[in-house]
């Protein structure tokens, strides 16, 4: 199951154990990672993407999901990119895209105190149990979602309020006499172009969802051939 992964730890260091034990357990085929990055909240409350591995597939942050968590995760002062090549997003996030629900930030937020570092990633895993078993082992914090879970339903019920807004405003427009239609008139012109606005919003939903199947078939592909070399070195 696809997932958004934050374990928060009381320091730096050991965030860098959870990241070498999210590394061991995507090579053991325990879970796939398809995108990380090592957070840093500081003293003064910004937060730093300290490390995002971008040598070899295990380091690609997919999409603007992953990465706009990461910058709101950054909290109104911003979020500083450090020594992470492969960062994409930011502190500019828009909610609406990240879809991981204010209510998701907010808990990872009240614990993700100054001083305290995270890993974040983006995982398929069928079972918590391998995750959990490490993490919780180092202390750490576990905060998850899958998708399904954290994808507003604001989206969808805003364009049906609309739709119904649009029908209810141009039945009345067939019956109202010439005074009232130009003023109805006005309000169908306003439903149908925040109609469209939010119609495009959606487009632009589903092409962010293609671009990131296509990131994580590619993930998938590269992980395949290092298996297969690895397995050729094995019978030589």
């Amino acid at each position: 199951m696809d997932r958004i992964l934050v374990v928060v730890f009381d320091n730096e260091s050991k965030a860098y154990e959870g990241e070498k034990a999210l590394q061991q357990l995507d090579g053991d085929g325990s879970i796939s990672v398809c995108g990380h990055a090592v957070l840093v909240k500081n003293p003064d409350g910004t937060t730093m993407v300290r490390q995002s591995d971008d040598r070899g597939p295990f380091g690609t942050l997919v999409g603007t999901l992953l990465g706009s968590l990461i910058g709101l995760l950054g909290g109104p002062t911003g979020c500083a990119i450090g020594a992470a090549a492969g960062f994409v997003g930011g502190a500019t996030a828009d909610l609406n895209k990240v879809r991981t629900g204010d209510e998701f930030v907010a808990d990872v937020a009240k614990v993700l105190l100054p001083n305290r570092a995270a890993v974040v990633a983006e995982i398929e895993e069928e079972s918590n149990a391998p995750v959990d078993t490490r993490m919780e082992a180092l202390g750490g914090t576990i905060f998850r979602r899958t998708f399904s879970e954290v994808k507003h339903t604001i989206h969808d019920e805003n364009i049906a309020a609309i739709k119904a807004d649009l029908a209810e405003t141009t039945a009345a427009h067939a019956q109202a006499d010439v005074d009232r239609k130009a003023k109805l008139q006005e309000n169908i012109n306003q439903l149908e172009s925040k109609l469209q606005a939010w119609l495009e919003k959606d487009k632009g939903r589903g092409q962010a969802a293609e671009s990131k199947a296509q990131a994580e078939a590619q993930i998938l592909k590269a992980k395949a051939a290092v298996a297969k070399v690895r397995a050729a070195e094995i019978h030589i």
